[in-house]
């Protein structure tokens, strides 16, 4: 880190050029990445859903009916002479439209009851169109306003699952335009507050615009290979936005802490990068590590998000601690430029977050166990959540495609747009087919739950044949396979259709059958995912304790963490089952509860919020156990990370909050579901479990906190990933300090007290290594001593050392002589030499009290 730190300030130019070259390629390339996208992946195409609903389409050219017209009368009956024609006359009319087939209606098809509703004042049209999900909804969008029409005999509206997702897209297209418009100035005026300067509060957004376009150069790419879902781009814009944020607040706070320390632009900027820039590193891999978890799950709608999150991770992350560092160095102090206010930091200790961090502490137990009560009792309702799929019912009431299908939903027997799919690739046409494709027919319309049954022979109701075979019954039929359609009468998406499904897969079959349709999509997608869980989250668990084990050398740290954002991700996901499923809330925010949480939403959510709370977890961590490293006093260590990381972490929460929330005006449940959820576990990570949890539990554990098997622990020795040591002005006096001290190379040394964190460090390089000890086996012992009272611990220091040992006791200048021999005395101790430390650490070594 040291390196790239240098090459950031050395190289300022060029980094700064690549960067705006990489911004503006990106912004040419990738700008127009939306137009190779899809907006299908939504099944698995290993799945018997996908494998029959294919064979229908390749082999029978049918498929289920995705075009729904609801034709209203004027006056009297759908069975008015006048409105009978007009029916006639629209079915002909949409059946003449190119990439238009199945084309069938109430009049027709000799006006089956099914078709028409309980008033009798309504009919449909049902048609197919052909092509994939794209396909589809280009195409619909042109037929939509063609067959919407009011005249004096009929009104027609359009339906069916090709409008309703043509409208759930158009929905979310408005309503993320509106949401960006929104949290765009929101989020600048935050930013303003936060940094306190127009320029300072200008680069977290530079950064995000650099990481989302680059992006979206990268989904240019992965769309040439594979299928890209198009609402992978949702994410990009807010995790782009958001992470950028979040790493450039903690460099760019890093960096005037060093610059207040009394470095130089240039030497700030490389001890930012080595601190600061080694966290954010961390923190990107334990969020990629995350989104990374998606990819093993066969739906490519989920896929794309780790297509999206993982490049925009690198990229924000590359940003902050390449570009950022360079923009750091050519700023200089002009980065306070335009500044509205200063920000003076409270000195160490007596920060707000201190003292909060302390006040839990003293109380661990109750602090702790208050939030754990909080979490379960909000967790809760999650044990009784139930998944489904998206279906119109997401869109507002205001949309014209579900104002359709609840119309059909209340006033129709049954749900002729989403039948389930029986198909038998393999029954050659034989003298006993028909027969058998009668009985197994008449066997499915007798299942509870089925409305009727269309087959080559005929039409079914409970049991018995009502219609005959008819030239409509021809698109069942193939040389070798035929296919049924199993017509509800419950609600497809739903408990019921997925029983349904059951028991149609498990009923006696004449030939080998395959089952489809919406029901049958709902059961498999959930087995898909249900089934590849447990691989996701033990891949995130893996990563997660791997990369924190080289962050801190503990077991202990990765495993509190996990188990932490894992109670705050329950009690997240219990909170949404109790709004979104159970209704609760609805009126409020404005939204149909179907009793269902969309199947997809919540893994997806899940990866996001457990990455974002490891980022939370990683910049508190760097802080305590920095903090740790130099005064091993466990509490103080817990405190002054929280005290400086504090602001930051909240600051942070707060914006990324703004930009989830904003998804959560959308007018669709499932957009408005992802952004609640995730401004939800943000927050509620960022408050109850870094301010009180994780002091509580860090206080409980003491220095249990950093333990590790010794095998472990030397594994961390060799390749843990350490903080870079200080700069190399102040390593090249250790020899000189370790001179006067009588500190060698291999040394034990104990530092005990809060002392000065540039001595400690280079104490360490000198020594090797700093560790408390509880036997006599110190060569050296360092006590921090800034009153009287400090120096009553001489007495059992002293069984800490070895009999040639030393304990070098720092005191203020002027301050504490007298009381230094006499409680030196009192331990036992002889007297030695003082030293006067400088800046330089080692001045003149002189006889006097104190050893």
């Amino acid at each position: 880190m040291t390196r790239l730190g240098e090459l950031a300030v050395r190289r300022r130019r060029l980094v700064i050029v690549a960067g705006v070259l990489l911004l503006l390629v990106a912004g040419v390339i990738g700008g127009s990445v939306a137009k190779s996208l899809s907006n299908g992946g939504f099944d698995d195409p290993h799945s018997e859903y996908s494998r029959a609903s294919n064979l229908i389409t390749t082999e029978f050219h049918s498929g289920q009916p995705n075009l729904v017209l609801l034709v209203t009368a004027k006056a009297g009956t759908v069975d008015s002479p006048a409105v009978a024609a007009d029916g006639l006359r629209l079915t002909q009319e949409v059946a003449s439209q190119p990439f238009v087939s199945q084309t069938a209606s109430y009049w027709s098809l000799g006006s089956p009851p099914p078709l028409h509703s309980d008033d009798s004042r309504g009919a449909l049209v049902l048609a197919r169109i052909t092509g994939n999900d794209d396909q589809v909804i280009k195409r619909v969008k042109d037929l939509a306003p063609r067959f919407t029409r009011d005249d004096g005999v009929v009104s027609v509206r359009v339906g069916g699952f090709a409008q309703v997702f043509n409208q759930v897209g158009t929905q979310i297209r408005s309503d993320l335009g509106r949401s960006e418009l929104i949290t765009l100035p929101i989020v600048i005026l935050l930013l303003v507050i936060v940094f306190g300067s127009v320029v300072a509060a200008s680069l977290p957004l530079g950064v995000g615009v650099l990481a989302v376009l680059g992006t979206f150069l990268v989904l240019r790419g992965v769309a040439a290979i594979t299928h890209v879902s198009i609402y992978s781009l949702n994410l990009t814009t807010a995790m782009g936005l958001g992470l950028a944020i979040d790493y450039s607040l903690f460099v760019v706070s890093r960096y005037r802490e060093e610059l207040r320390a009394g470095r130089d632009t240039d030497a700030a900027v490389i001890r930012t990068v080595e601190t600061a820039g080694r966290t954010v590193l961390f923190s990107a891999l334990t969020v990629a590590a995350s989104l990374c978890a998606l990819l093993v799950f066969p739906l490519y709608f989920l896929r794309s998000f780790a297509y999206a999150g993982v490049p925009v991770v690198a990229l924000a992350a590359g940003g902050a601690v390449i570009v950022l560092p360079a923009v750091l160095a050519a700023l200089g102090p002009r980065i306070d430029k335009w500044v509205l206010w200063h920000h003076e930091p409270k000195p160490v200790g007596e920060g707000g977050w201190h003292r909060v961090a302390m006040a839990v502490m003293r109380r661990p137990v109750a602090f702790g166990l208050g939030v754990v009560v909080i979490l379960v009792g909000l967790g809760l309702p999650f044990l009784h959540v139930k998944f489904g799929l998206p279906d119109d019912r997401v869109l507002p009431t205001s949309a014209t495609s579900r104002q359709v299908q609840d119309d059909i939903r209340h006033h129709f027997s049954s749900n002729e747009s989403a039948p389930i799919e029986v198909v038998a690739p393999s029954a050659p046409i034989t003298p006993a087919r028909d027969a058998a494709i009668d009985q197994y027919s008449s066997r499915l319309s007798q299942l509870s739950g089925v409305a009727r049954v269309d087959s080559l022979t005929g039409s079914y109701i409970g049991g018995q044949r009502v219609i005959g075979a008819n030239p409509a019954s021809v698109r069942f039929a193939a040389p070798q396979g035929t296919w049924l359609s199993v017509v509800p009468s419950v609600e497809p998406l739903s408990a019921a259709g997925e029983h349904l499904v059951h028991q149609v897969r498990a009923a006696p079959a004449p030939f080998g059958v395959l089952v489809s349709g919406r029901s049958a999509e709902l059961v498999d997608s959930k087995h898909s995912i249900v089934s590849r869980l447990p691989l996701a989250l033990g891949l995130i668990g893996l990563i997660t304790f791997v990369v924190l084990f080289l962050f801190t050398g503990s077991v202990v740290m990765p495993v509190k963490a996990l188990v932490l954002n894992l109670l705050s991700l329950t009690a997240t996901f219990g909170a949404m089952v109790w709004i979104f499923q159970d209704g609760h809330l609805s009126g409020i925010l404005g939204f149909t509860p179907t009793g269902t949480l969309d199947t997809s939403t919540p893994i997806l959510m899940f990866c996001i919020a457990f990455g974002l709370s490891m980022d939370f977890e990683v910049f508190l961590l760097s802080r305590i156990k920095e903090e740790h490293d130099r005064t091993h006093d466990n509490m103080r260590s817990v405190a002054v990370g929280l005290e400086q990381t504090g602001r930051i972490v909240t600051a942070s929460a707060a914006l990324i909050a703004v930009v989830f929330i904003a998804f959560g005006t959308s007018e669709i449940t499932f957009i408005k579901l992802f952004g609640i959820g995730l401004a939800l576990a943000v927050v509620m990570d960022a408050t109850l479990i870094r301010a009180v949890l994780v002091p509580a539990f860090m206080r409980l554990a003491g220095e249990v906190n950093w333990w590790a098997p010794a095998p472990l622990h030397r594994l961390y020795e060799r390749i843990g990933l350490k903080e870079a040591s200080e700069d190399a002005t102040v390593a090249a006096d250790d020899d000189g300090l370790a001179a006067a001290l009588g500190v060698h190379r291999g040394a034990r040394v104990e530092v005990v007290g809060a002392l000065d964190g540039q001595l400690t460090k280079a104490l360490e390089r000198a020594a090797g290594r700093i560790a408390p000890s509880t036997e006599p086996d110190a060569d050296v012992i360092v006590l921090a001593a800034q009153r009287a009272t400090d120096l009553a611990r001489l007495t059992d220091l002293a069984h800490h050392l070895k009999e040639d040992g030393t304990i070098w006791v720092v005191r203020p200048e002027h301050q504490l002589a007298k009381s230094v021999r006499a409680h030196g005395q009192a331990a036992g101790l002889s007297e030695g030499p003082t030293v006067t430390l400088t800046d330089d650490f080692v001045g003149d070594r002189h006889d006097g009290n104190g050893k």
